[in-house]
């Protein structure tokens, strides 16, 4: 069970990505790196944020090509790490702060209160 459900990412697909819409391509990569420049922020930390913003999106593509930036950047193993357990913890908060929806619609919809 070698097979993935996802296409490896090849120098081809990303030509004919180019090919079928250049404009917006080169426009999303003009966008790409104006956001992972040195600002602010250094580039070392946006990736950092990249990283634990792919494990929330879960978009395999961009886990595996962050973490490899932010190594190249000069993060350690332990930083990364760090950032996808933050990742993790934002998004069970996120299922944990949403409750609130549920305590009100079971509180509207309680047997013991009148319509």
């Amino acid at each position: 069970m070698n097979e993935s459900v996802y296409h490896p990412a090849t120098p081809e697909i990303g030509a004919r990505r180019a090919q079928l819409a250049p404009a917006v391509n080169e426009a999303f990569e003009n966008f790409s790196r104006a956001v992972f420049a040195d600002g602010a922020l250094p580039e070392k930390t946006k990736q950092l944020i990249a990283v634990a913003v792919a494990h929330v999106t879960q978009c395999p593509y961009c886990i595996q090509g962050h973490t490899r930036l932010a190594r190249r950047k000069g993060n350690s193993p332990e930083e990364i790490m760090e950032a996808i357990w933050v990742a993790a913890e934002m998004r069970a908060g996120g299922a944990y702060a949403h409750s609130t929806l549920a305590l009100h619609a079971m509180k509207e919809t309680s047997p013991h209160t009148q319509a």
